[in-house]
């Protein structure tokens, strides 16, 4: 790794303003569980880093009123054991206990991990020009269209990228509609989950919607009942730390065993956290059965577009939701 300087400031404010002051080159670092990584393997050069994980209070879960919010220095493992999170929004808990081991939960903050760059091995093992990759060099290449991509996008990709978005926990905040709150040099603002990752179009090494010197401040969740009928359902080709194949972060409304509305995400099969709006509209007002579920399943992969060797994520991919359906209702039950 290049040299760097390190800077530790004490508020989110002046964070902001040593960024700015530092210029080109500059990093905002919290838990280092993903930066560190890819300054191991030549991907992340940075000039200066503003770490932010010292910085007093910056890691508080409120839960009163009638919203979860969560600021971005948050332990990935304080979330998921809070009281409320476990019990009233099992789709949060689950997601966070799913995505690492318990070291990586305990120095991961909830609001790095909605940063996380891909695990594409043509973009984490290609540095130096072994293979080419879009997000790395722009304009090179990606060596993943026809190459190995059995672990590559089916949904959002484009003919310069079809790399998977990596995250379990933006998964489940893009099916509860959480926003982020953000502070860089022109002030405040909150957006979307969903609006915070970009497609990868022409422009695949854009990845983010945050201005230069822009920080995730804190998560913000509205509180809603069918945080009880929730699950994250991930498929994995082991039990232990692994990324997903596919997952499904679903969260129901029910009458009796009518989905009066379903709200669903996917991971694992797209190029960022996908909602599901056709599974979700096959659902509305239906009474779930197995079948019916199956279909909502399929209908969320019509637009797929499978590689040489991920063909098998379509159909899989659908049989995850119409799990992840059948594990939520049958907590709306209870």
């Amino acid at each position: 790794m290049q040299p760097f300087s390190y800077i530790r400031p004490a508020t989110p404010q002046e964070a902001v303003g040593a960024f700015a002051q530092a210029g080109e080159g500059a990093r905002f670092i919290a838990g280092g569980t993903t930066l560190y990584d890819l300054m191991k393997l030549n991907i992340e050069r940075p000039r200066h880093l503003i770490d932010v994980s010292a910085i007093e209070g910056f890691n508080r879960i409120e839960t009163d009123g009638d919203r979860l919010r969560f600021e971005a220095n948050a332990a990935m493992s304080a979330v998921a054991t809070d009281p409320v999170v476990a019990r009233d929004y099992p789709v949060l808990a689950e997601s966070l206990w799913k995505a690492a081991s318990q070291q990586l939960r305990n120095m991961a903050t909830v609001g790095g991990n909605l940063l996380q760059r891909t695990r594409c091995m043509y973009f984490r093992n290609g540095a130096g020009g072994v293979y080419p990759c879009n997000k790395r060099e722009p304009g090179s290449g990606c060596a993943a269209i026809g190459g190995l991509d059995r672990g590559q996008a089916v949904l959002g990709t484009s003919d310069t990228c079809t790399a998977v978005s990596p995250g379990d926990w933006p998964v489940a905040l893009v099916a509860m509609d959480a926003s982020v709150e953000v502070l860089g040099p022109n002030g405040t603002r909150s957006m979307p989950v969903a609006d915070l990752y970009r497609l990868p179009d022409t422009t695949p090494h854009v990845e983010f919607t945050l201005d230069p010197g822009e920080m995730i401040t804190a998560i913000v969740v509205p509180k809603t009942l069918a945080g009880r009928r929730s699950t994250y359902h991930k498929i994995r080709d082991r039990e232990s730390y692994a990324f997903a194949l596919t997952s499904a972060a679903v969260a129901l409304e029910m009458n009796d065993d009518r989905v009066e509305r379903a709200r669903i995400a996917l991971g694992g099969v797209a190029t960022r956290p996908w909602r599901a709006p056709e599974a979700e509209e096959v659902l509305a007002g239906q009474r779930l059965t197995p079948e019916l579920a199956l279909a909502a399943g399929r209908a969320a992969f019509r637009d797929a577009r499978p590689g040489r060797h991920n063909g098998f994520k379509v159909e899989l991919g659908a049989r995850t939701i119409a799990d992840a359906l059948r594990i939520a209702a049958d907590r709306s039950r209870t």
